[in-house]
């Protein structure tokens, strides 16, 4: 993370945009001075009308709302706007204050609650105050969410863990698109570590600092599955008494992953499209819209254009999400790396269950190295967690070592290797040279050896 990073963390005002709600042109003026060299934006309105326009056009993190204004009172304007699905975290400021004005403002939703005249610190404290206190409700509600679909103790690793070719190429590439913000499409098999790779895609990015929100779409039922996106008005539907802000609301200026994309409904696809297109969502029940800033991470483990061919995905939305694809090797190819994990997680797991530690005698790695792993790295780990369980490593759910009397010699299997990979890339050698891990001067040396 950068040092402008660390610094827009320190202080919350730095990547705040504020809504100044005042009839008053001298407070107004007051208030733009104040915050405008200190706040990302900053915006004004002299009446209601004029702020929930501008609630319409995008998303604030505060608004500063005076109390007694011509016409509507702000507190009753206050009060439709969270019946009608408004969550912008609210500061009441009036001249006229009593016990029973500060009731109404806690009723109607407000944040908190400033006497007219204050000083320039008064208002900086409670935004602060306001932005933090915002911050934690929801890192809180991400964290209760992602602790329900990961279960206690189950550790969500934010970058990927290796140094074998296969996947150091899949480092490169995710460095590379970091600072954009084009949808990233990650393939590979169930258990590769698709999530890992969006997490480290989401740290290496300007968005470290915001939320990272995994979205599991075959676990949500597609009748709920827009709610839960979009977020609700009070009484949108049986059961809702409250409103709801959507999880692509709480993920403002982050990245929201979707796992498993190819899960979702046909109309769950369709609006993911719309909001891909117009980066703009409507809470269900309201009638306003919210302006986004995230970055969209997908991740499928099937081949979506056969889905598409197969009338179960939407061709629009393959073509609008496939801009960068990034393929996950299996763990079979990632060599050494095996042994890196396998390490990794006996130390973590035993740290989670505390049991006794095991170490890797050669014997074990070399079981690990041979093994197909046809789970990848999910299968790995249950591996692993079962060994420490028993506290022993059981090699027999593991691939069998080959009977001496089939042992070929190593020059053999090294023929074999490269004849096949040449016959599957159609003779094409720097492919093949590619796909074996080895330099086009040695496919060109070999060949030369056996007079190719």
């Amino acid at each position: 993370m950068t040092v402008t990073d660390l610094a827009a963390l320190t202080d919350p005002l730095e990547l705040a945009s504020i809504l100044i709600v005042d009839d008053e042109p001298g407070m107004r003026n007051f208030l733009v001075k104040t915050l405008r060299p200190l706040c990302q934006l900053v915006d004004e309105a002299e009446n209601t009308e004029a702020a929930a326009a501008l609630l319409n056009t995008r998303q604030y993190d505060v608004m500063i709302l005076d109390n007694i204004m011509p016409g509507q009172k702000g507190l009753e304007w206050l009060a439709e706007q969270r019946r009608d699905g408004g969550f912008t975290d609210t500061i009441l400021i009036t001249a006229y204050a009593d016990l029973q004005t500060a009731i109404d403002a806690l009723r109607a939703g407000a944040s908190d609650f400033i006497l007219k005249p204050f000083r320039s610190n008064q208002i900086l404290n409670a935004l602060r105050r306001c932005l933090e206190t915002a911050r934690l409700k929801r890192e809180n509600m991400l964290l209760r969410r992602e602790l329900e679909t990961t279960g206690a103790g189950r550790r969500r690793r934010r970058e990927l863990v290796g140094t074998s070719p296969a996947i150091a190429r899949v480092c490169s590439t995710l460095d590379r698109v970091a600072q954009v913000s084009t949808p990233v499409l990650i393939t590979g098999a169930s258990g590769t570590g698709k999530e890992v790779a969006a997490r480290h895609l989401h740290m290496r990015s300007n968005r470290a600092g915001a939320p990272f929100v995994p979205v599991q779409c075959g676990a949500i039922p597609a009748d709920v599955i827009e709610y839960e996106l979009f977020g609700h008005a009070p009484g949108a539907f049986p059961g809702a008494p409250a409103g709801r802000e959507g999880l692509l609301a709480s993920a403002q200026g982050g990245t929201v992953f979707f796992d498993e994309i190819g899960e979702l409904s046909p109309s769950a696809q369709s609006t993911l499209l719309r909001v891909l297109e117009d980066g703009r969502i409507r809470p269900i029940g309201t009638e306003r819209t919210v302006q986004l800033d995230l970055r969209f991470v997908m991740s499928s483990s099937r081949a979506l254009a056969e889905a598409v061919n197969a009338g179960s995905f939407r061709a629009d939305l393959l073509f609008r999400i496939n801009v960068i694809d990034i393929a996950m090797p299996p763990l079979r190819e990632r060599g050494s790396d095996i042994i890196d994990l396998a390490e990794l997680f006996l130390t973590e797991i035993a740290t989670q269950l505390q049991l006794p530690p095991l170490v890797l005698p050669a014997g074990v790695k070399s079981a690990l190295l041979r093994h197909d792993w046809p789970g990848n790295i999910r299968e790995l780990r249950n591996f692993i967690e079962r060994s420490l369980i028993f506290g022993s490593f059981s090699l027999d759910t593991l691939a069998p070592a080959r009977p001496a009397a089939s042992i070929l010699p190593l020059e053999e299997v090294e023929r074999r290797e490269i004849l096949q990979a040449l016959e599957a890339v159609g003779g094409n050698r720097s492919e093949a040279a590619r796909q074996l891990g080895v330099s086009r001067k040695t496919i060109d040396r070999k060949c030369a050896a056996w007079g190719l």
